[in-house]
């Protein structure tokens, strides 16, 4: 093996796009595949999702969707995120996402700030000939949906006009569970992979984690009672202790405030010790183990979901900061 290995289960990915289908009664899913799919592949996960029943694939930039359009020529692309690069997503067929400015010859669809506060118009004005599209940006779907109510029946009163259009509002959470916000389509990304949007386990609202993360010990050491691990000394042994060395660490996306939680070491769960290193990390063990014995840092039961608990963030920020370096395989399963 590699230094680490991760796999993507693609079929978990059709699966879970199959699934908000079935949640949206008749909503459209448009996959949301910005930064390179979530950290999984955006051009296999976006072949997945739409064999999966996705009718469009949504970007944050200009340049991501100029990736995806040669793999993809026929597809709705969305670009959610502000550009000035207008030239290039007419000439490519994209769709932009705009506020106040509304550009010609390029489909737009019109943000309105319903109370994200970010990007968006605050008023919406008559649309001209190339809006085909109205949205709004859920601020907490995920935690606050009384507020997300809110927000739904802000966009429901100003658009109420506007049927012609197409409407779109929900994210993950909301397309699992806020059915008020279904409209006409929505953009799904954190769930397509199979991680959940209200940082729990993902089974609860029938999704398959997609991403497997996988490596081996490098080294198992006894520590002596006094005798640490790693810098700073933030492990010292109590008593004798085995450690194993997994050659991971945070400039593979395997972060500093991971210490303390729990990977699979030969199929059984064991606790990370010490700080975190750059291309390391420890774990504390109950016996010598040879070099080889398999880790297993996400998957088999190892939510990411737990790692994010962890580390006070969420798993979008884990699976995206997964980084690819040259001593590290991927494969997909299909």
């Amino acid at each position: 093996m590699h230094r680490s290995e991760l796999t993507i289960d693609l079929a978990a990915v059709r699966r879970n796009a199959q699934t908000l289908v079935r949640a949206l009664s008749g909503a459209e899913l448009w996959a949301v595949v910005k930064a390179n799919g979530y950290g999984h592949g955006a051009v296999d996960c976006a072949h997945a999702a739409l064999d999966g029943g996705a009718t469009a694939l949504c970007v944050a930039t200009v340049a991501e969707a100029l990736e995806l359009r040669p793999e993809f020529p026929d597809a709705r692309i969305l670009v959610m995120g502000p550009t000035h690069d207008v030239p290039a997503a007419r000439e490519a067929r994209l769709e932009l996402v705009v506020g106040d400015e509304i550009p010609e010859d390029v489909p737009v669809h019109v943000k309105l700030d319903t109370g994200m506060g970010r990007w968006g118009t605050s008023e919406l004005a008559a649309p001209g000939r190339n809006v085909v599209g109205v949205m709004t940006h859920l601020a907490t779907a995920d935690s606050d949906p009384e507020f997300a109510r809110v927000q739904v029946e802000r966009f429901r009163e100003a658009t109420a006009s506007l049927a012609q259009l197409t409407r779109h509002v929900a994210n993950s959470a909301a397309a699992l569970r806020l059915p008020e916000a279904r409209f006409d389509a929505a953009r799904c990304g954190i769930a397509l992979y199979g991680l959940s949007p209200f940082g729990t386990d993902p089974t609860e609202d029938g999704l398959e984690p997609v991403l497997s993360w996988r490596s081996e010990v490098a080294l198992t050491r006894l520590l002596r009672r006094g005798e640490s691990t790693g810098y700073g000394r933030a492990f010292v042994a109590e008593r004798e202790t085995w450690i194993g060395i997994v050659p991971i660490g945070y400039a593979d996306g395997f972060r500093r405030d991971l210490t303390a939680t729990e990977v699979l070491v030969a199929g059984e769960r064991r606790r990370v010790v010490g700080v975190v290193s750059m291309d390391a990390f420890a774990v504390e063990l109950d016996r010598e183990l040879p070099r080889g014995t398999p880790v297993t840092i996400v998957g088999d039961g190892v939510l990411l979901e737990e790692h994010a608990r962890i580390a006070g963030t969420i798993t979008y920020e884990l699976a995206s900061r997964i980084e690819t370096r040259a001593t590290r395989a991927g494969r997909v399963v299909t």
